[in-house]
């Protein structure tokens, strides 16, 4: 390659270095650094010279090239010449000071290269530099800090010239004014130190090991003088703290002497600077510096300084660190290190001072000395050793702070104290209760709220921080084992610590097991010795009530039964194998469950059973009167947790009830009774339920203990038991009362059965009546505190249940159970209507339920009363969702406990009303609790419905299930129940519609049996009602009533004949049902119920028929208008030729009604095959539309016909009638022919205009007859075209003016694929309108049998030579759109019938030539076709056809190659791939494929992908044609369509074998491709400019010969200007290849 190019495309580069594109600008240094790097002397004699030839280059401008010296320089310093490297360093020298004024850029980037070039030629550098460097004057601010820079980059070779440098640099220094030229003179005398200092410390290394300290120490004294006397004070803050980072350095060279002279005056000044700079790292680093040079060389005057440095640092150690913000995080650090080094030779005063600073009450200050404290525990640890108890007793200070920020420091201190072996010390234990104490920190409450400091600690944090040093004292630190165990113990029983239960538990279960398995004497524990430890008994309280609710306190249940199997030995030797097999299972509960999903009394039943097989294991009576004792005493620690408390009266219960000592029993009931907090729901229950435990094994004591409790002078004012609870815990008395009623009834419950009977009456139903302060017998009840009622219902439930098991075994008759259900509905009357905020009603009705089964039998009166009012109170309840205004006494329920509540509730009314029936299983028994439901089933509200019905379903299968017929019972009623609940089986409620199909269900069961039926008869139609529920789960309408015919069917089977009128007359009342659901379901069974007994109702058709159109303009339910709309079927039949006549000259659009007459009139096959030939032939000869001249001398505009129109309207509503299938198949060719003709003259019609009808324009034309060939061809049942069409959104296209070419083709290609069978009649058809004069006719024609030549169908069924011979006609045609279409059919027998084309070889190529020319074609679209068309032809014909001719298309191509338009382009190029094959083996044609190569090479980059694919093709068709094995390898391996190929690397490897197989062909290959470099196409430019560059990368020196370098540098070189960037990064590209 010529000189001159390298030079003029690097010309080029270096001008186009500040392009505006930042791609193209890294591109050019990159291409320019690649020529550098080839020929780093040609490419820097370039750079240099053309910074000579420019020296008013923009500044921008000139530090590129810099740069880009400075790279080659970097990387090719070796092989650079020495004369070049000599001027290079003068070029540097003078840029860097060729202006006095500082310009960093430029002068930076000239400073670089020296620096570069100082790394091997640093004596050559230095001449130049100290050159510029002279004594007595200022030198340039570059050139110190390119001495600076020099020191750094290379320590051994600048290092001996240092000295000189400060000999010459000093008097400099007294001059200098400018603070910029002082910062540089500081930032050099730092960095000539820390050389200096690295040249020492590594003299081995060093080529003049003789250099020592005291060689600088005089010239860096004088500079320290200068520095720290006169710059230090300056105002410039950046200046201050280099001169500060300068003297830190300075000072570990400086004379001991002298720095011992200079420490009083040095240390103050720079602790001044803190306050002055916001920046402090650098002040920091300086001052460790002058501390680290001071202690090494022994400095006395230091301690002078000592108050001063700990205050300063002190407060810097005190400021807040921001982890995000790297040199706060250094400054720490440094800071840090100040104070190990000053605690290595002050230790005393240094821990004194920090000590003090802790004491103090700010937050800062101590997080500081906490800080401190932590840092020398760990770095200082022998000066520390014998400080260990002075620090122990100082930390008990900040230890009382109550700022997590402090306790967080104080928490990381003691994890430092505890690894050095403090905890073991005196006073240790008190580090571990704070540890423990944080691990029990409650959650920080406000979750919404951010925290407005950055730095806050939450409790959360801090509490997780604690779990985690806890659980690393107990598994790290080994020799802590004695402090922990068992001390830990203590802080599992005060309930302030409940938090830390989980991480206790864990840390104690860790150190257990290990000395259990060790077998160590320290796991056994003296409970007696050790001091402040719980007692055994306590632990285990603890530990159950914990397991009891698992999921609190962090999950402490699972630890707490983990630790109880550790310490079963400790607790009791008897529990250890007991223990090891019960306590795994219940882990394993726990393990499965979650929160929400543990059953909370099937879990607590299991717990009270461990306990009680516990007990009975160790059987101890001593120890279990000690447990129960201490339970007793605990029971006050759980004041503030009823749940838990409640727990704890059952685990008493159990322990008395197992308790042989009756004295301590009869203490401990009444220490329970008189401590209790009656006031509490929950812990009256609780103690009710340890009370009713206890009384198990002991019945006597323990109603003695309650009737003593109770004695009635305890409610005297005189000083009494009651007066003593309530001075103690203002208890009121009714509560305490509340509790006695409530133990009475748990007593009962859980006493033996043989013992409770006869205590009933007397005992416990006397005490109770006289606790609830009225007498029952004879006198109204007042109802009393609502805590009382509840108790007293409850109690009676409990006693009811307690008789109703001890009857089974002996008789009772129990007198006072109408007095108690009188009670009982007092109670119930008095709540408020509107809400359910109590239990009441549920307790009530489940307590009179318990009763119902005992004697005595209530009367009729009394049972009406007590079942309307219950029922009532129930029904009549808002939702769930309702939420009641709050009145200020009641507490709100949550949505849970609501829920809960009703369900209970309505169950236990469900419950009520079968105990009810129970009694009375007779039809009138039946009534007369259904008739307290009637009036509710129909309501308009959901809910009421919903529970109406619900409760009717339940009564009459529980009625069902128990009914036994004596005799032969009418089953009066049947037809009203029925009619009242059968349109419910569609009600807008799914619980509503399946109860409903229960109670049907039920009924018709019911009427069996009465008929006679026996108990195991099955009615297949009855019990096909069951898997109907199924059914109505889907919300669907026409599921649902079908659903409701079939069940109508059933019922008009089963239901008797006297019965039927009261049926539909309930059905017709259903019609105007509340629900607009139910009212179409009434329609529905009065239709199904007609159909199948209405036989005898004729009479009322007549009368139906007459008022029907105002019925259908009236009813709005759709189902209901489709039952009405059946009858207008028979009357359209009637009268067919006056139906016909009417409906076609109603106004357009039609409305619904006369839509639905259309309809209609499909569902008699005979007349719809009528009235379609008629329309047929109505519309083959009737005007489509009528030409408008436009007022505006537009364009005319087609109006449709009226008749034809509405008949296309008529004949689509027609079809939609699911029974016009029959005519429809039969009618099939002539009918879609016919739409098809009418649907092409309706394209872009529009409808007429009516004078009477202001919405007629709303009708497309269009649209009526795509609509009516749509429903057509889903009535022909072609569900594959259906589906092919709509998948293919062909409707859309087929009525649109711009689409509906494309949509005819879509529906010929689904009827070939899909139903081929049905095409002769239908070509048949449509071939005499192919000489329609509409010309819209013609197009539509032409496109439907152009796509049908598509597919191999019409061969099949021999329809080829009629369609070709058509298509061949059309190819003259007058308009220009059918001999386009004309020309695609000829094509598509390609793909169509293959093996036909040779037969018309000769048309085919005479029509495909003639297109190529068409001169009536300005869209070129018939062009386009004749090309596509030919390339499909082409894959088929024989050689000898098309041989020929080759050559002869090759050259008509051609010219579309280069095509703007994307499709001719892609066309062109798909066709040359396919002509391949025929010109296999001629040399002609092998150069004709030469010829455009490049042009497919380069069109790989084409903006159109379908381009891209096509060269793809083409090329690796081709490719065996070209003539290199090689390259045909290539394109056959990377050219595949559906695979990315990489553009650059292909082209690279490409020039490799062009240039190895046809170096011959070189010159016309670039000279092709330069042509593009003016390609319209941008990435075609940019391709050109890549497959030069890699032509020239790869090109041998022998074949340069054969390119014209001139042109292309030129090209290149032009394309360095290109508006693209993209082209420009490319040509940049290319340039780098230029060596």
């Amino acid at each position: 390659m010529d000189d001159t190019d390298v030079e003029q495309v690097t010309l080029a580069l270096l001008d186009a270095a500040t392009d505006k594109d930042s791609e193209v600008q890294e591109q050019v240094r990159k291409s320019m650094l690649t020529l550098g790097k080839q020929q780093p002397d040609k490419v820097l004699t370039m750079c240099q010279e053309y910074l000579l030839k420019h020296p008013k280059l923009a500044v921008s401008h000139r530090v590129v090239i810099l740069q880009t010296i400075e790279l080659v320089v970097g990387c090719r310093i070796d092989e650079i010449s020495y004369p070049r490297i000599k001027s290079i360093i003068s070029l540097a020298s003078d840029e860097m000071t060729r202006t006095k004024e500082v310009i960093p850029d430029w002068q930076q980037a000239a400073s670089n290269i020296l620096v570069a070039v100082g790394n091997k030629h640093i004596n050559d550098i230095m001449e130049e530099i100290l050159s510029k460097f002279q004594p007595g004057h200022l030198p340039h601010f570059f050139v110190v800090q390119t001495l600076a820079n020099l020191s750094d980059s290379n320590v051994y070779g600048m290092v001996p010239f240092l000295n000189a440098i400060l000999g010459t640099m000093l008097p400099m220094l007294s001059i200098a004014k400018q603070d910029n030229m002082k910062w540089v003179f500081s930032s050099a005398l730092c960095h000539f130190s820390d050389s200096i200092l690295e040249y020492l410390a590594n003299l081995d290394k060093a080529p003049d090991p003789t250099v020592r300290k005291d060689t600088f120490s005089s010239e860096i004294c004088a500079a320290f003088d200068i520095l720290f006397n006169n710059w230090l004070q300056s105002r410039e803050s950046k200046l201050r703290l280099t001169v500060a980072d300068a003297v830190g350095s300075m000072c570990h060279l400086m004379a001991s002497d002298k720095l011992e002279e200079q420490i009083p005056k040095l240390i103050p000044a720079i602790l001044s600077m803190y306050k002055k700079n916001n920046e402090h790292y650098i002040i920091s680093k300086s001052l460790c510096q002058v501390i680290d040079a001071s202690v090494n060389m022994g400095s006395r005057v230091l301690e002078t300084q000592l108050d001063s440095l700990l205050f300063a640092l002190h407060h810097q150690v005190s400021g807040p660190v921001d982890y995000n913000n790297p040199p706060t995080v250094k400054n720490h650090n440094e800071i840090l290190r100040c104070f190990s080094l000053l605690a290595n030779s002050f230790p005393d005063r240094l821990l004194v001072f920090v000590l003090q600073k802790m004491e103090n009450s700010n937050e800062r200050n101590r997080v500081g000395s906490l800080a401190v404290l932590r840092h020398l525990i760990n770095s200082t640890t022998s000066t520390m050793e014998n400080k260990k108890l002075m620090i122990l007793t100082s930390i008990r200070q900040p230890m009382a702070d109550h700022g997590n920020k402090v306790k967080k420091r104080v928490v990381q201190v003691i994890s430092a104290m505890a690894h050095h072996g403090y905890l073991e010390l005196e006073g240790g234990e008190l580090l571990v209760r704070f540890i423990v104490q944080n691990c029990a920190l409650p959650d920080t409450y406000q979750r919404s709220q951010k925290p407005t400091d950055p730095e806050e600690v939450t409790n959360e944090a801090l509490r997780s921080m604690c779990d985690n040093t806890l659980h690393l004292l107990t598994t790290t630190v080994g020799q802590l084992a004695e402090v922990l165990w068992p001390k830990l113990l203590y802080y599992l029983t005060p309930p302030q610590f409940s938090n830390a239960t989980t991480p206790l538990c864990k840390s104690l279960i860790e150190l257990g097991s290990k000395m259990k398995n060790n077998q160590e004497a320290s796991f056994n524990i003296d409970f007696k010795q050790e001091v402040n430890l719980p007692s055994p008994q306590t632990l285990m309280i603890r530990m159950l009530v914990n397991a009891a609710f698992p999921f609190e306190s962090r999950d402490h249940g699972a630890p707490s039964l983990s630790l109880l199997q550790i310490l079963s030995t400790n607790i009791h030797p008897n529990t250890e194998i007991l223990w090891e097999k019960e306590i795994p299972p219940l882990l394993s509960i726990i393990d499965e469950s979650t929160a929400e999903s543990l059953d909370k009394k099937h879990w607590d039943e299991k717990l009270l059973k461990f306990l009680s097989k516990t007990l009975a294991t160790i059987d101890d009576d001593k120890w279990v009167c000690q447990l129960a004792a201490e339970a007793t005493r605990y029971l006050s620690t759980y004041n503030n947790a009823v749940e838990e408390k409640s727990f704890l009266y059952r685990f008493i219960g159990v322990t008395l009830k197992q308790c042989f000592n009756n004295e301590v029993v009869k203490k401990q009931l009444q220490e329970i009774l008189l401590t209790a907090r009656h006031n509490d729901a929950v812990e009256r229950e609780g103690v009710a339920m340890g009370i009713g435990l206890c009384a198990n094994s002991h019945l006597e004591g323990t109603l003695a203990k309650l009737d003593e409790f109770g004695k009635s002078d305890a409610f005297k004012k005189s000083p009494s038991i009651f007066n003593l609870l309530k001075e103690r815990n203002d208890v009121e008395v009714e509560k305490v009362k509340s509790t006695l009623i409530l133990c009475y009834g748990q007593v009962a419950l859980n006493a033996p059965p043989e013992k409770i009977l006869n205590r009933i009456d007397q005992d416990i139903l006397r005490c109770i009546s006289k606790h609830f302060n009225t007498k029952v017998l004879g006198i109204k009840v007042e109802t009393k505190d609502l805590t009382m009622k509840l108790s007293l219902i409850q109690s009676v439930g409990l006693i009811a249940k307690a008789i109703s098991v001890c009857v089974k075994k002996q008789g009772y008759v129990f007198s006072r159970k109408q007095e108690l259900i009188t009670v009982m509905l007092d109670f119930i009357k008095a709540e408020p209507a509107d809400s359910m905020r109590t239990p009441v009603r549920h307790l009530v009705m489940t307590t009179c339920a318990n009763l119902m089964p005992l004697d005595p039998v209530l009367s009729e009166n009394e049972s009406f009363d007590l079942l309307k009012v219950c029922v009532n109170s129930v029904f009549s309840l808002p939702p769930e969702t309702h939420t009641p205004e709050k009145t200020k006494d009641e507490e709100m329920l949550d949505p849970k406990q609501k829920k809960a509540l009703y369900k209970d509730t309505l169950a236990a009314l469900q419950e009520l009303l079968k105990s009810f029936l129970a009694r009375d299983p007779t039809p009138d028994g039946l009534q007369s609790v259904l008739k307290h439901i009637e009036s509710w089933l129909s309501s308009g509200q959901d809910y009421e419905r919903e529970r109406a019905v619900t409760t009717t379903a339940h009564l009459l299968a529980y009625y069902l299930d128990n009914l036994t017929v004596k005799n032969m019972v009418s089953f009066h009623n049947l037809g009203a129940l029925l009619g009242r609940l059968s349109p419910r089986c569609s009600d807008p409620q799914l619980a509503v519609r399946t109860a409903a199909v229960d109670c049907i269900y039920s009924l018709l069961y019911i009427q069996l049996r009465y008929e006679g039926f026996s108990l195991d008869y099955k009615d297949e139609g009855v019990d096909s009602l069951l898997p109907l529920k199924e059914r109505l789960e889907n919300p669907d309408h026409s599921v649902l009533y079908k659903t409701c015919s079939d069940l109508t069917k059933v019922i008009s089977k089963r239901l008797p004949q006297q019965q039927l009128t009261t049926f539909l007359f309930m059905l017709f009342e259903g019609l105007i049902d509340s629900q607009a659901n139910c009212c179409r379901a009434s329609s529905v069974i009065i239709n199904t119920l007609l159909k199948n007994r209405g036989g005898g109702l004729q009479e009322l058709v007549p009368e139906m028929l007459e008022v029907l159109h105002g019925r259908l303009q009236s009813i709005t339910e759709e189902q209901v208008r489709v039952a009405a709309g059946q009858t207008v079927l028979i009357l359209a039949s009637q009268h067919l030729q006056i139906v016909i006549n009417t409906l076609v000259n109603q106004p357009l659009p039609f409305d619904s009604w006369t839509s639905e007459m259309w309809m209609a009139l499909g569902a008699d096959p005979i007349i719809a095959s009528q009235i379609l030939e008629m329309v047929m032939e109505k519309l083959s000869i009737m005007a489509p539309y009528v030409e408008r001249e436009s007022m505006m001398r537009g364009p005319s505009t087609k109006m449709a016909t009226n008749q034809p129109l509405a008949m296309t309207c008529g004949l689509k509503e027609l079809l939609l009638n699911g029974q016009s299938q029959e005519p429809a198949v039969s009618l099939f060719p002539q009918l879609f022919s016919c739409l098809v003709v009418r649907l092409g003259a309706s394209v872009g019609v529009l409808a007429p205009k009516d004078k009477n009808a202001k919405h007629a324009a709303s009708v497309h034309v269009a649209g009526v007859a795509t609509d009516a060939l749509r429903i057509l061809i889903a009535r022909a049942q072609l569900d594959e075209v259906m589906k092919r069409l709509d998948e293919d959104k062909a409707w859309d296209a087929m009525k649109e003016a711009n689409t509906h070419i494309n949509g005819v083709t879509l529906l010929a290609r689904a009827m070939a694929k899909h139903a081929g069978p049905r095409l002769p009649a239908i070509v048949e058809c449509l071939c005499p309108s192919l000489n329609n004069i509409y010309e819209c006719q013609r197009i539509t024609i032409t496109a439907f049998f152009s796509e049908l030549l598509n597919h191999h169908v019409v061969t099949e069924l021999m329809l080829i030579d009629v369609l070709m011979n058509n298509m061949m006609e059309r190819i003259s045609d007058p308009c220009c759109s059918v001999r386009m279409l004309s020309v695609r059919g000829l094509g598509n027998i390609a793909e169509g019938s293959p093996e036909k084309v040779n037969k018309y070889a000769k048309e085919l190529l005479a029509a495909m030539s003639s297109g190529m020319e068409e001169k009536d074609d300005p869209d070129k679209l018939i062009t386009l076709e004749a090309m596509s068309g030919l390339s499909k032809v082409l894959l088929y014909l024989d050689k000898k056809n098309v041989h020929l001719l080759v050559v002869y298309i090759f050259m008509k191509i051609k010219p579309f190659l280069e095509s703007e338009n994307d499709e001719i382009r892609c066309a062109s190029i798909h066709l040359m791939g396919n002509l391949s094959k025929f010109g296999s083996g001629e040399p002609v044609f092998k150069d004709q494929i030469h010829n455009v190569l490049v042009s497919l090479l380069l069109h790989l980059v084409d903006p159109n992908p379908q381009v891209v694919k096509a060269c793809k093709f083409a090329m690796r068709v081709c490719a065996p044609v070209v003539g290199s094995e090689q390259i045909t390898t290539m394109f056959q391996n990377h050219l595949h369509e559906d695979k990315s190929l990489h553009y650059g690397e292909f082209i690279n490897d490409l020039t490799k074998y062009l240039i190895q197989d046809f170096p011959s062909m070189l010159n016309f290959y670039h000279i092709s491709v330069i042509q593009f470099f003016k390609s319209h196409w941008p990435e075609v430019r940019a391709g050109a400019a890549m497959f030069i560059g890699f032509l020239l990368g790869n090109l041998p020196e022998e074949h340069f010969s054969h390119l014209n370098m001139g042109t292309i540098t030129k090209g290149l070189v032009m394309l360095l200007q290109d508006p693209d960037p993209v082209v420009r990064v490319k040509a940049a590209e290319a340039m780098g290849h230029f060596h």
